[in-house]
């Protein structure tokens, strides 16, 4: 059986904490961001927790 391949796009876009925990970039933050307030913006900026119902998958593709 061959080796399982980790997956490229979440390996770049998904952060492993030291504790094991899964963080991601939120969206909305790339482009027009004069229309979004500050506040928005700086929410938008923080880096959130992934899911508990996608982790297991995301862990997975991530070879972990």
């Amino acid at each position: 059986m061959p080796k399982m391949k980790t997956d490229s796009g979440a390996k770049k876009r998904i952060k492993v904490t030291g504790t094991g925990r899964l963080r991601r970039r939120q969206a909305f933050r790339g482009h027009l961001m004069e229309n979004k307030s500050s506040t928005r913006a700086r929410r938008l900026g923080r880096e959130q927790d992934i899911a508990p119902g996608i982790a297991k998958n995301i862990k997975r593709l991530m070879g972990l």
